[in-house]
């Protein structure tokens, strides 16, 4: 017949009854498990922990003064630094040098042992400030067996630790300072090129560039200035010209060589003479409005008014019609005043050819030079483009240049820094503890450990044995067993002397538990002092 379900009282009514028959089956594997974890964890050797904590101080100097060079995250730093001092060689070289691991070492290869310290080593970084992503510090520790060792180890690598932080920084900052001084040099045979094309293309388009623009115009308009002066000198010139060949040939007229002397046109050139005269002298009063008597054309003028004031008394002094002289019609001889005013006509003659010829070259240099003018003015737009692009290339170099500069100033002030270890460096803030208690191994969590496994062991053992005894002991286990009613039921009946002895065996049973829980509970206590 199948058993019947059992409610939850009856299943815990069950499993007392079970702890309690086979509680020895309990107590005695909880005992020695717990015994032999105390035992196990007093002969563990024992490890002290010896820990540091390095601050991570910012810059002293306010940023907005100096710029630092590194701009590597603190973390990412760290670990760099972690892995070169963590590294096989300089571990290898801790470990013969404080002599560690004396026992390992006659068993186990370099490498295991590396791998042995690395794993007593602990680099743990933390945060002041939850909600600043920055790193503020961070703990080194390691754990030895010699408590004097471990902080001896631990004080080398927390001086590693800031050595290779400041070699770090420096050798970067006098990395960045050294390239900026290339791309410098480099930026500055740039620009020299850049100068020396803007110089060229200037010396080549000279007149023509878009800054002498307005010079040229100015000039442009002094040269038709003076080319109309050119022209209204050659034109007064001319007009001289004309004026003293008909002049001349007046002259001529008044002393013919072997011929009479006409009766007429003696007063005709003498007023001839004296209207020229009065034309010059108003012309010169002109000029001598505008100009000083120093000015050329003022002389020039003197000069033809002195001429012809010498011209017209040599013809006053010429005979009159009607006079007493020689008889008509016989050969006169020229006198000697007539030749000489002959000869300076013909000299002032030569001049003004010379004056209209240097008029003409003059005009044709003018104009010369005007066209020269009006090409650069023409020339001016084109070389404003080519100039722009030039010095757009220039600016470019020279902003690429300065910026250059500043960069390694800054970079160079940052150097100075980080020689100076003001900028961003690490601090012991907490030196290396010499630790007065074992870290390693935990008595008490070794022994509360081991007495729940006893337990554990014990109560699994106690059902193990329950499952395997199928006997019925009591009125109960057949109404657990079975669904019908009982309809007899036989009592037990003890004898007196069983009873005793029952009695004896429980007194027993009492004193051994207490003696096994006395004993449990002073080794706990001892580990627990120990610990």
């Amino acid at each position: 017949m199948p058993e019947r379900e059992l409610s939850f009282d009856e299943n815990l009514s069950k499993l007392l009854q079970v702890a309690k028959r086979r509680r020895w089956w309990v107590l005695i594997p909880a005992s020695v498990v717990a015994l032999g974890a105390c035992v196990t964890s007093l002969l563990l050797p024992q490890r002290f922990e010896s820990e540091a904590t390095i601050l991570v101080e910012r810059q002293q100097v306010p940023e907005r003064y100096v710029t630092a060079n590194s701009t590597i995250d603190v973390r990412e730093v760290l670990l760099s630094m972690t892995d070169a001092i963590l590294s096989r060689t300089q571990l290898l070289q801790i470990i013969d040098e404080f002599g560690l691991y004396p026992q390992e070492r006659q068993r186990l290869a370099p490498e295991q042992l590396v791998e042995l310290m690395r794993s007593d080593i602990e680099i743990e970084p933390y945060q002041r400030n939850s909600q600043s992503p920055d790193l503020n510090a961070f703990k080194i520790s390691f754990t030895g067996r010699d408590p004097h060792t471990a902080q001896a180890v631990t004080t080398k690598l927390t001086r590693l630790f800031i050595e290779k932080s400041d070699k770090s920084r420096e050798e970067q900052a006098t990395g960045t300072t050294s390239f900026l001084s290339d791309e410098l040099a480099a930026a500055a045979v740039d620009l020299k090129q850049q100068e020396s094309r803007v110089r060229e293309f200037k010396m080549q388009a000279l007149g023509e560039l878009p800054e002498q623009q307005q010079g040229n115009l100015a000039i442009l308009a002094g040269l038709h200035a003076q080319l109309q002066n050119t022209m209204a000198t050659l034109s007064r010139a001319r007009e001289q010209q004309v004026y003293l060949q008909s002049l001349l040939s007046q002259y001529e007229s008044l002393s013919p060589a072997a011929v009479t002397v006409p009766e007429t046109g003696t007063a005709s050139s003498q007023d001839a003479l004296r209207a020229e005269l009065t034309r010059l002298r108003n012309e010169r009063a002109d000029l001598v409005a505008r100009y000083t008597p120093e000015y050329p054309d003022v002389v020039k003028i003197d000069g033809q008014i002195k001429d012809l004031q010498a011209l017209l008394a040599a013809s006053m002094k010429a005979p009159k019609p009607g006079t007493a002289g020689p008889d008509k019609g016989t050969p006169q001889a020229p006198p000697t005043e007539g030749n000489a005013t002959t000869a300076q006509l013909k000299s002032q003659l030569e001049a003004n050819r010379l004056e209209i010829e240097n008029a003409l070259n003059d005009e044709k240099q003018m104009e010369a030079r005007i066209a020269d003018y009006q090409r650069r003015l023409n020339l001016t737009p084109v070389r404003e483009e080519q100039l722009a692009e030039l010095l757009r290339g220039y600016d470019q170099s020279k902003q690429h240049y300065d910026d250059l500069l500043n960069k390694k100033t800054q970079s160079e002030l940052a150097t100075s820094l980080e020689r100076r270890q003001e900028g961003q460096r690490f601090n012991i803030i907490d030196p290396p503890s010499l630790p007065m208690k074992p870290a390693s191994p935990n008595h008490l969590k070794i022994s509360l450990a081991g007495l729940l496994a006893g337990i554990a062991v014990g109560a699994a053992l106690a059902f193990l044995v329950e499952s395997k005894d199928h006997s019925l002991r009591n009125e109960q286990d057949l109404r657990w067993t079975f669904s019908f009613p009982l309809m007899l039921g036989v009592p037990i009946l003890l004898s007196k002397a069983e009873k005793r002895r029952r009695s004896r065996m429980a007194v027993l049973e009492w004193l051994a538990a207490t003696a096994l829980f006395l004993v449990v509970c002073a080794t706990e206590f001892y580990v627990y002092r120990r610990g």
